[in-house]
């Protein structure tokens, strides 16, 4: 699965000679790390739209929720090039099947939040911005996850910006698949610890959702388990959402293990609780018991293996 999954990211961030001044902003974790796991749709706003390269530097300026961008000396208004350009790029991007986008930070064409925006008379307002083409992009996909290259340096941000990514994919793959109450029943059992993690909420909606199939047009069955789903793993899971996750599969084994095994696994949640050492310590625990005494239906949960453990997502204390 993972050989097909394809986000878009910012060329510059690729390495490529791109920039305003032909310079790139090349990120080593996208291309050497990121990069072993997907396949790469880069876009260029500024060159795509026709600016050229090298070329004057562009700015967000006026109001916030909806800037012009001109250039910075001369003020030539560029708005409507770009929006054209936008509309249409991200319509072509609908045949992609992208599962996620990384943006350029601060950049008025493609930062996703905090660009700086201009007042009238050039001076620096606001850092409230959205470059013009991430703003279409995240309209018109707004399941889709995204993010910034400086913003994957917060491990947090990382883990739950790649965690949906490769949960968007599973579901893209079922959604392409003939269209079957039982196959959303299986899927939302197979992720209901993964999205117990993320929102207690959401958990209880969804199940409530899932257990009113039968009564359901599959068309919007699939279109609001899709929008619910995805909507729950946007929200971070926490040390005390993944506890309550941990202590809830605790809970299949009270019957299985040792009393000293129950020990141990108590102590070893309660360590990673008190953030003495990271997730994927309690993890390897119960991901082993499950081996061990054939727990088939933890076996199947994505809560316990939701992406690469190469990538080193749960890693962090």
């Amino acid at each position: 699965m993972e050989q097909t999954i394809k986000i878009g990211v910012s060329s510059c961030l690729l390495g490529k000679e791109v920039r305003y001044n032909g310079g790139h902003s090349h990120d080593r974790y996208i291309t050497g790390v990121l990069g072993q796991y997907f396949t790469f749709v880069d876009v260029c706003p500024e060159v795509e739209a026709g600016f050229g390269i090298p070329r004057e530097t562009l700015r967000l300026v006026g109001d916030p929720e909806a800037p012009r961008l001109l250039t910075s000396r001369s003020g030539r208004d560029c708005t409507d090039t770009m929006l054209h350009w936008a509309q249409k790029r991200v319509k072509e991007f609908e045949k992609e099947n992208l599962c996620g986008f990384i943006f350029k930070s601060k950049s008025p064409s493609s930062g996703m939040e905090r660009v700086k925006v201009y007042t009238e008379k050039g001076f620096p307002g606001s850092n409230k911005g959205v470059g013009l083409f991430a703003r279409a992009f995240m309209a018109n996909f707004p399941l889709i996850p995204v993010e910034e290259e400086g913003r994957l340096h917060d491990a947090a941000l990382r883990e739950n910006f790649i965690e949906r990514i490769f949960a968007l994919k599973r579901w893209r793959q079922l959604a392409e698949e003939k269209k079957k109450r039982g196959s959303i029943v299986d899927f939302h059992t197979n992720h209901k610890l993964q999205i117990m993690s993320h929102s207690l909420q959401h958990y209880r909606d969804m199940g409530r959702l899932v257990a009113h199939v039968k009564e359901m047009e599959l068309e919007y069955l699939y279109e609001k388990y899709e929008t619910m789903f995805m909507q729950a793993l946007a929200l971070k899971a926490t040390v005390k959402k993944n506890v309550n996750v941990l202590e809830h599969m605790a809970g299949y084994f009270k019957n299985l293990l040792s009393k000293d095994e129950k020990q141990e696994l108590h102590e070893v949640i309660e360590q990673y609780h008190r953030n003495y050492t990271p997730l994927i310590v309690p993890i390897t625990l119960v991901n082993h018991y499950v081996r061990k005494y054939g727990q088939e239906y933890l076996k199947k949960q994505y809560y316990l293996n939701p992406h690469p453990i190469e990538l080193k997502l749960r890693n962090r204390a």
